[in-house]
């Protein structure tokens, strides 16, 4: 099973990669910045494996640049605050 076929995996996933880069020292916007551009990647590339990010897919869409960082930087908080159990 892929990580994105699950929500809770990828929220998993998702936070083990921001605690790692957190450690590593890279800075609250350097992460945000990486968050949009996977956000970017993951709605050209990738199809929605569940719901979730089907409805992600959907906003990242309609929305424009300004938009989408504010998605991106709203995933990071998520993850900080449910990703991975933490």
């Amino acid at each position: 099973m892929s990580v994105l076929d699950n929500w809770k995996q990828w929220e998993d996933f998702l936070a083990d990669r921001l605690h790692h880069a957190q450690n590593e020292g890279m800075s609250e916007g350097a992460i945000n910045n990486l968050a949009f551009q996977i956000g970017d990647y993951l709605s050209s590339q990738v199809e929605p494996k569940n719901e979730q990010e089907r409805i992600l897919a959907d906003l990242w869409s309609v929305a424009d640049k300004e938009e989408q960082q504010a998605i991106a930087n709203i995933m990071v908080k998520l993850i900080q605050n449910n990703g991975g159990g933490r």
